[in-house]
């Protein structure tokens, strides 16, 4: 469905350090950075696309957090998605919903929220029954 996602970051080398640690558990890798242009993106390693990116904005004003704008990263069991979690809080993320189930969504839903450290709101969702 996409070809790319992009995140805004005013740290392009903590945002780096984050998204590594945080996306390895994922089965997904950095395929591409450019400290000249500061952004780097990640794949699935048997993949090309879709990649999630981290960018300096272009227009060189701060990078800001969109309201209402959430990125989620589907899990394969519910384990990653409790690993997810630790590791962003770990890396300088900050909690914006503990790992659970979430029922409202549907019977399976077992996701988590939190905050990357530029503020970007981040989910971690496994659709599967435990």
């Amino acid at each position: 469905m996409f070809s790319h996602v992009t995140l805004g970051t005013n740290d392009i080398a903590r945002a780096i350090a984050f998204y590594d640690a945080l996306l390895a558990d994922l089965g997904l890798q950095r395929i591409e950075y450019s400290e000249e242009h500061g952004f780097a993106g990640w794949a699935a390693a048997s993949e090309t696309t879709p990649q999630f990116f981290l960018t300096r904005p272009f227009d060189r004003r701060a990078a800001t957090v969109g309201n209402g704008v959430t990125i989620a990263f589907e899990a394969k069991d519910r384990a990653s998605v409790d690993r997810f979690h630790a590791t962003a809080l770990a890396q300088g993320g900050t909690d914006e919903g503990a790992p659970g189930l979430r029922p409202h969504y549907h019977a399976d839903y077992y996701g988590a929220y939190l905050r990357d450290p530029d503020g970007n709101k981040l989910c971690c969702v496994c659709h599967r029954p435990e």
